[in-house]
């Protein structure tokens, strides 16, 4: 990835109600080809409303959301998976009566490039000796690598992530990290909101600060340093 590179999303003055309640101010933030993006903020800074927004899920939106040349803003969320982006809810969404086979066979494949069963289980080994176990007999750990393993079958190159580290062991946590430079490496494109700035700031070529709905600072990797007093004081911690 270099600044040249071709900018696959770009967030152009994005505004998000929930009902009469305003969540987004003007959002503005951009992700190149093979880049790998954090959004930075506490709870309720709009990071979440923001993916959402992304993949068509807020209906009361203006702005422009452009993928690859095309103004998505409108489009429904399945419109908008098929363009080839995957999100990776917070919540994780595993379906609790089906194995662990099926909740990973259960999303379509939407175009070629997309990582195969085997492959996905050499990343997550853990799902191999849980294949046949519902999703509710999974721990949190193993639901996010469920989650996470779901949608690189699908062929989609630009991938979401929301919080994909919320209230996992730190062995977890650092499994988590060692697959998202894989699939960095690989050449997918990453989309990643977190609180925990220290697994974000290790992976990231960028991160977008997010306070009250909108980004408030940028900064690349090479600028973390001088700026980590700063960040944390928008985190909150």
């Amino acid at each position: 990835m270099t600044e040249t590179s071709q900018v696959v999303l770009d967030i152009a003055d994005l505004h998000a109600w929930y009902g009469e309640s305003k969540a987004l101010h003007g959002m503005n933030f951009d992700i190149r080809e093979g880049e790998l993006v954090t959004l930075l903020g506490r709870n309720g800074a709009g990071k979440t409303t923001a993916l959402r927004c992304i993949m068509g899920l807020v209906r009361k939106k203006t702005g422009v959301i452009t993928y690859r040349g095309e103004n998505v803003a409108k489009r429904a969320p399945e419109i908008i998976a098929r363009r080839g982006i995957a999100y990776c809810p917070e919540e994780r969404g595993i379906f609790s009566s089906l194995s662990v086979a099926e909740n990973l066979e259960l999303p379509p494949v939407i175009a070629k490039g997309g990582m195969t069963v085997d492959e996905i289980l050499e990343l997550f080994p853990n799902l191999k000796a849980r294949w046949q176990s519902p999703g509710t007999k999974l721990s949190g750990g193993e639901q996010q690598m469920l989650a996470i393993g779901r949608i690189l079958r699908t062929g989609a190159k630009l991938l979401i992530f929301d919080e994909p580290t919320e209230g996992l062991a730190p062995v977890i946590v650092k499994q988590i990290a060692v697959v998202l430079e894989k699939l960095k490496a690989r050449g997918f494109t990453i989309l990643l909101v977190e609180q925990n700035f220290r697994f974000a700031s290790k992976l990231a070529d960028r991160h977008f600060v997010v306070d009250h709905g909108k980004v408030v600072e940028r900064f690349s990797r090479d600028e973390l340093a001088g700026n980590e007093a700063k960040i944390q004081a928008y985190l909150g911690v």
